[in-house]
């Protein structure tokens, strides 16, 4: 019955599909290479997601989908790392066991809790992915958070420590130079920490300056290697990735294991880290903040490799200056318009890709029209 009016119409069906593949170039463009393109690693969506999971933490993954009652393999290990990031109270030897039982149900609420995942109480995909990320090493526990509302989840160590000084604040920072990184110069190491130093000044009524003593500097700075002698020891690429201490501590490291990036474009190894971002979440445990729950957040405590995250959000700031009081010279409207900049383009940008994907949409259905041979 459809038959012939089908065969009418497929002439316009052929003169649509025509004219919309005239406008596919400019839809999707072709990648234009560089000359140096050859040797550049390629680096895919599937290579960040195997990259990302550290090999010690790996086997982790084997937990996917486990629930309290379980009893796999290998669980105690899980177990240690909660405990190693203040979820777990600590047993007498590490002796745990492979049951998921509910005190570990009660670490893994928390944990996604403060991580600001799904409250699941399993070791749902989400959860696992969060966990085989590389992370901050300073621990999640034994903070005090602030919740003022939705968006604000900013958290301080216990006690609440903060430097004092007389005003106006100064405080000192200097590099080991006996810890350090040969493949990166000192003078870029310093700049990006200059940049991640000024984000912070620009909000507290808080100046840095690096000092010429490294034995008298209030911040001391260092690229360490596994057990370092201050008790946490970094383990390996795409773990750890660096950790700081709470006020006045001072102590700041880095796991010289990871591939360091102030530059993406020169440093093309699919696990480089950045550096500056790194910095900038450090020192603000350095000043006193504990992790954040906000994901967009500075001090949201994991970073994929070849990801950069050096902008101060409004959680951020909101809990530095609780402790310090603000930069005067710093306006919390401007930040507020950033954000909401960057909510916009977001906006955009995912309008532009659902134009797209609705333009690829109507392709294959004429394609399917016109190809389906009556």
């Amino acid at each position: 019955m459809f038959l012939p009016l089908f065969r009418y119409h497929n002439f316009t069906f052929s003169f649509l599909f025509f004219f919309l593949l005239l406008f596919l170039p400019n839809c999707l463009p072709a990648r234009i290479l560089s000359e140096s393109s050859s040797s550049l690693t390629e680096l895919t969506v599937d290579d960040r997601i195997e990259n990302s999971i550290n090999n010690t933490w790996r086997k982790f993954m084997k937990f996917l989908d486990a629930e309290k009652g379980s009893h796999v393999s290998g669980m105690s290990e899980l177990k240690k790392y909660f405990q190693r990031f203040g979820y777990l109270a600590d047993v007498s030897g590490n002796n745990f066991t492979d049951l998921f039982d509910e005190e570990l149900e009660s670490a893994l609420l928390a944990y996604q809790k403060n991580l600001g995942l799904p409250a699941t109480g399993k070791l749902d995909s989400g959860t696992m992915k969060q966990i085989t990320s590389p992370r901050c090493g300073v621990g999640d526990g034994d903070t005090i958070t602030h919740k003022l509302h939705a968006k604000i989840h900013y958290a301080y160590f216990y006690g609440e420590p903060r430097w004092i000084r007389v005003p106006p604040m100064t405080l000192t920072y200097a590099f080991s130079s006996e810890n350090l990184i040969d493949y990166i110069s000192l003078p870029e190491i310093k700049s990006a920490f200059e940049r991640s130093f000024a984000r912070w000044s620009s909000v507290i009524p808080v100046n840095f300056t690096e000092a010429e003593d490294y034995s008298l500097a209030d911040i001391k700075i260092g690229f360490y290697r596994g057990d370092h002698g201050d008790g946490e020891a970094f383990d390996g690429v795409l773990g750890v990735l660096a950790h700081a201490f709470s006020p006045e501590n001072g102590r700041f490291h880095l796991d010289s294991a990871e591939t360091w990036a102030v530059d993406f474009k020169t440093q093309r190894s699919k696990v480089a880290v950045d550096l500056e971002s790194v910095a900038t979440h450090e020192i603000g445990h350095i000043l006193g903040l504990a992790h954040s729950s906000v994901k967009e957040a500075v001090m949201y405590p994991s970073l994929s490799p070849r990801t950069k995250k050096v902008d101060l959000k409004i959680d951020d700031v909101a809990g530095i200056q609780a402790l310090y009081g603000s930069n005067p010279n710093f306006k919390l409207s401007s930040l507020y318009e950033s954000d909401l900049s960057s909510s916009r383009s977001i906006l955009m940008e995912s309008r532009r890709l659902s134009k797209w994907t609705s333009l690829v949409l109507l392709w294959w259905f004429l394609f399917f029209l016109c190809g389906y041979d009556l």
